[in-house]
């Protein structure tokens, strides 16, 4: 995972090359598979069209590398990364989406129900919560 993508998504996301977005979402992709995600959540988390899912995971090389996306694969990895450094076993590092979350902002919602609005303020959110949780200390 390039280090360029680690920076802390706090705020705008900075530019980064067309390589480091492609070599990113590989590492998203595989991410949102241990997340045990449905095709819709693929698409949401994304932000993607299906034929535009299938092309990617099919070759991520390939992928149009748009601010938005550069964007979603930021909070993504930035999620997975401070799960990481909060948890030490895989079941939470990758169970964290699907549990019942009754604190701010989910409200009784998994993190996942609550990304899977789409827009990219809700990645920025779990980003937050989950770095909240281990201290923020980036």
């Amino acid at each position: 995972m390039p280090k360029s993508m680690m920076k802390a998504a706090a705020a705008a996301p900075l530019d980064h090359s067309d390589d480091d977005v492609r070599v990113g979402l590989k590492a998203v992709l595989n991410i949102l598979l241990k997340w045990q995600c449905s095709e819709a959540e693929k698409l949401a988390l994304l932000g993607i069209k299906r034929s535009t899912l299938h092309k990617y995971q099919d070759d991520p090389a390939s992928a149009r590398a748009t601010s938005d996306l550069a964007e979603r694969v930021s909070y993504l990895l930035n999620i997975h990364h401070a799960l990481r450094l909060l948890f030490s076993n895989p079941e939470n590092v990758y169970g964290f989406v699907r549990l019942e979350n009754r604190s701010a902002p989910f409200n009784g919602l998994t993190p996942m129900q609550f990304m899977q609005s789409g827009r990219c303020a809700a990645l920025y959110e779990v980003f937050r919560h989950v770095d909240g949780l281990r201290g923020g200390q980036w």
